[in-house]
This record gives structure tokens, sequence and C-alpha cells, in this order.
């Protein structure tokens, strides 16, 4: 089953309110590429934005770009693969603000492109706990504090890769079909509750990822994670009622699975 849900950058843009006022969103992945710009978009609509990345530095930008728009964050310098510093997190946001309305699982990597035989444990199991694992434990620390939200949104960040299976992709379609499952398990068991959690596939999009596996794919065919962020931002709206579901942004459509 599909649903057509689109509107332009255009009227997005011209509707942007404060439509976040008063919410706590958290992102991984925040010092660059998409996740960088979503915090962005959360903050100038109104969100207190919780920064999750590994790269001090370019959380340091997103915080001087947040403030200079009048926006609110909190930076939280962390490896995802600091499984444990994961778990404390919960705790520390319960201890501030008692709750968390928005969780955007965007941090991600993409691993060597390579024969699944060829591929070592090393390589393997990095992938699978920055894609996974962190998702899993970020998971068990929030899943409290979204049920405390009168609105709780969950929203993680995927790929064709997870049901095309293209030759040499298999750590990006392995990792992110556990997402696809994890996040969708998640929303069966939420059903009784405020929360709604989803998935989103921003399609190709000028990202350092992106790149790294086309490194011949001119970049200015792509769009800037700028001009796709309040798209996406959308789907983590008080008046988002899909749950378990994913957003094709190139195609404009909420598909069930």
């Amino acid at each position: 089953m599909r649903r057509v849900w689109w509107k332009s950058a255009k009227e997005l843009a011209s509707n942007m309110t404060q439509d976040f006022e008063g919410r706590v969103a958290l992102v991984t992945g925040a010092s660059r590429g998409i996740g960088y710009q979503l915090a962005k978009q959360l903050a100038a609509r109104g969100a207190h934005v919780i920064a999750i990345a590994r790269t001090v530095g370019g959380l340091e930008d997103l915080d001087d770009e947040i403030q200079s728009a009048g926006g609110q964050a909190t930076l939280v310098p962390v490896d995802l693969t600091d499984h444990d510093a994961l778990d404390r997190l919960g705790a520390a946001i319960y201890e501030r603000w008692k709750k968390l309305d928005v969780f955007i699982g965007n941090a991600g990597m993409l691993g060597i492109l390579s024969p699944l035989g060829h591929i070592s444990p090393k390589d393997f199991e990095k992938v699978m706990s920055v894609n996974v694992t962190a998702n899993w434990r970020l998971i068990r620390s929030l899943d409290p504090l979204l049920r405390q939200s009168d609105a709780g949104r969950a929203l993680f960040l995927t790929s064709v890769q997870a049901s095309t299976c293209p030759a040499f992709w298999g750590l990006q379609s392995i990792s992110k079909a556990g997402v696809e499952a994890m996040a969708r398990t998640w929303a069966s068991e939420s059903l009784k509750t405020s929360m709604k959690i989803n998935l989103a596939d921003p399609g190709p999009v000028r990202t350092g990822l992106r790149a790294k596996a086309m490194p011949g794919e001119p970049p200015e065919n792509l769009p800037h994670p700028r001009d796709i962020a309040p798209e996406l931002v959308e789907l983590v709206k008080t008046d988002v009622y899909e749950t378990g579901k994913l957003y094709d942004r190139v195609s404009r459509e909420w598909v069930s699975f």
C-alpha cells in the first residue's frame, strides 16, 4: 500500500513556523551532512536539539549556526561505538528534561564495498556496531523518554540497498535491513502508545558517504542535504500518524511493508 505525501521545498519553507517549540529533539550524526541540516532545521523551528556526533569541530560549527539563528542546542560528542555512554544518555536527558519528543537515528557508516567473503571480521563488526547495535542501545535508552512525550516520534534513515542487496554492498544491505527490521518491530511494540516510529530513504544525496561509494559521480547532480532536510523533518511532526512505514523521498510516498 502506498500513499503519496509531498510538499515542495518552497511550500515547506514558506509554511515553516515554530512548530517544534518546546520540543526536545535528538539527532545522531549531527556534525555533517544530512544530520547537520536536520539539526539546524529542527532548531530553526523551535526545538532544543541534542546533537550527537564523534567530530567535535563539526558539532561546534553546528552550535554556532544554531545560536546565531536564535536556536538552542546541547552538544554530545560521543562515539556511537561507546555503547555504555549511550546507556547513560537517557538518564542525563531525563534529569534535565524528563522526556524526549523526537529521536532521529541518522548516523551510519558505509564500510567497504567488497565481496562478502573478503570482508574482515573487524570491518563487519564496526559497521554493525555503528549502524545496528548503536541504534538498538539508543532505543533501550530513549524509549522510556519518548513514552513521556505527548507525541514521541522516531525516524531512522535507511537506504535502497536494504531491499535490493546489490553485489559488493553487503555491509550496507545487511546493516540497513537490520535497522529496518528493528524500527518496524519497535513500532509494532508501541501501537498502544502515542509514539510513531518510521523509516526514511533519502535517496541519493550530496554527502561524504555518497562520494565514497560513488567517487565518479558529479556531486552537482545530487540534492544538497539542506534541500532535503525540511522534507524529512516533516516526518517527525506531531501530526504524522503513520507508524512502522518507510518514506521514500525520491517517489515521495509512504510505503507499507
